[in-house]
């Protein structure tokens, strides 16, 4: 391999240390300030200072890794009070050079410093090579951006004929971070970039990146029209500018079955591909389309994604957890027993067949839902350390906000076979085993339960056996979910207040 020295690095680092203009080019948070958020230290060993102005206390840690404990560097202070403080980064001499990052964290807010010793040697490596290299080490790697994922900070994917490596943190031409779009970096760009290879989790990556060279792809997708396709399928059109000698389309293998290519239009630079999609009886699907020039001794590349909606299948839970993990999307039924956040929606949901916990319901903490409310959610059979749960979920309605209510209440309300109470008492006698007609006392009230079945949405056969199930029994006490009606009959003329049908919620047993 051939090496360098990072003097384009060291050099936008002076600049920024020493430039008044390029300071003013910085974020600069309210609850904690420094005087510098870059700090060199002498390769031979050594130290150097910096002014920190904190609004509250503050702390300070150093961002280390599996492969680098980051042991070299020396923080004088890791806490603070507010006010101003100094403290000092220290190192002993280092054969090659080397970086690190501390994070001060104060009142919520971060202040990253970047700790570089002496000049860091730079590899030239492929995207493989660097992988494997040790985390710390600053490489110089060529390839392709295939995927951009935040355009703040600059996190996107950089792909060789080696493999994909993440780029996390790019700086801009004065060695800022949070100012890639003035970079012009786009998906299909040839770009060159140098930096300290890291890693998260295991997870090999390139961290806070500079880029050196962008040769500029002769193929981009300047717009698509419906990226997202309905359940029924239709047409998907990308729009490109091509400056190559013609443009080839790759459809991935796991797409071919229900995607396929309708025409393909170019007039001078502008090439437009129609795409047909079949419909959709699967679960919700993507693919990422790739399209290819050449002029005559490179070949460029761009690429776009198209996702289709997928069918809803309605399921009982026990459907549920019997399907496997996937895409699928399956609409359930039933009563929340369990809010383990009641921020993000993490609760646990039950019907007559069984119960699931649901990781996450999207904007769950604006519904004013609680435990014993029956809801409608739609999402994906997923599974967490081998246990079933939903993720992806969606509100799709609320059945009813369940009304807590004593039997003396329950008697007094209006006939609504939409409204829904739970009601809790001991149960006085039992008619009926087999369907779980009973009768509810609060001690001072009695109201008669016809029907009380294993859950919601429980027909048929599935109606009978709570009894049984449960081992219920007089005196034990029974909380179940129901609306308040009054039968008449019609032979007597006789009228009785019932809750029916009813579910079970949850019981103590007398003993």
């Amino acid at each position: 391999m051939k090496l360098k020295y990072l003097f384009p690095i060291f050099i936008a680092i002076l600049a920024l240390m020493t430039s008044c203009d390029d300071e003013e080019t910085m974020t600069l948070l309210p609850e904690i300030q420094v005087s510098s958020s870059f700090v060199t230290l002498p390769q031979g060993g050594g130290s150097t200072s910096i002014n920190v102005t904190a609004k509250a206390s503050w702390t300070a840690e150093k961002v280390t890794t599996e492969k680098d404990a980051v042991e070299w560097l020396t923080i004088s202070s890791t806490t603070g009070e507010a006010g101003e403080t100094e403290i000092s980064f220290s190192a002993p001499s280092a054969i090659d050079g080397r970086t690190a990052e501390v994070l001060l964290n104060c009142g919520g807010a971060t202040q990253r410093i970047n700790i570089m010793q002496g000049l860091a040697q730079i590899s030239e490596a492929t995207v493989a090579e660097a992988k494997a290299a040790p985390d710390g080490k600053t490489l110089r790697i060529t390839g392709v951006c295939t995927k951009i994922t935040n355009t703040l900070y600059g996190n996107w994917y950089l792909t060789d004929e080696t493999g994909e490596l993440y780029i996390y943190g790019t700086l801009d031409k004065k060695g800022v971070d949070k100012n890639f779009l003035s970079l012009g970096l786009e998906v299909g760009d040839e770009v060159t970039i140098e930096g300290p290879k890291g890693s998260y989790k295991g997870d090999p990556q390139m961290v806070n990146v500079m880029v050196i060279q962008i040769n500029k792809s002769l193929v981009k997708v300047d717009s698509v029209q419906n990226a997202t396709l309905p359940v029924d399928g239709g047409e998907f059109i990308a729009y490109l500018t091509c400056k190559g000698q013609g443009v080839s389309v790759e459809i991935p293998n796991d797409a071919k079955s229900w995607l396929s290519i309708s025409s393909i239009q170019s007039a001078g630079n502008n090439t437009v591909v129609k795409f047909k999609a079949e419909a959709n009886a699967e679960g919700d699907r993507e693919t990422t389309l790739t399209f290819s020039t050449t002029d005559g001794s490179k070949t460029y590349t761009t690429q776009t994604t198209l996702s289709q909606a997928g069918a809803i299948v309605d399921a009982t839970i026990a459907e549920f957890l019997a399907a496997e993990v996937g895409d699928r999307q399956y609409r359930l039924k039933g009563i929340i027993t369990n809010i383990s956040d009641a921020t993000s929606g993490k609760l646990n949901l039950r019907d007559f067949s069984g119960e699931t916990y649901v990781y996450k319901i999207q904007d769950f903490a604006t519904k004013g839902l609680k435990e014993g409310d029956i809801i409608t959610i739609v999402g994906k059979r997923a599974a967490y350390n081998g246990s079933p749960q939903v993720s992806g979920a969606v509100l799709e309605s609320v059945i009813s906000h369940v009304i807590p209510a004593t039997v003396t209440e329950a008697l007094t309300k209006p006939d609504d076979a939409n409204t829904y109470y739970m009601v809790t008492g001991e149960i006085t006698s039992i008619a009926s085993e087999t369907y779980g007609n009973l009768y509810l006392s609060d001690g001072t009230s009695e109201i008669y339960v016809y029907g009380c079945y294993p859950g919601y949405g429980a027909t048929g056969n599935d109606r009978k056996g709570l009894i049984a199930a449960k081992g219920l029994k007089v005196g034990d006490t029974l909380t179940i979910i129901a609306p308040k009606i009054t039968y008449t009959n019609a032979t007597t003329g006789v009228s009785t207040i019932e809750l029916s049908p009813s579910f079970y919620f949850s019981h103590v047993s007398a003993n």
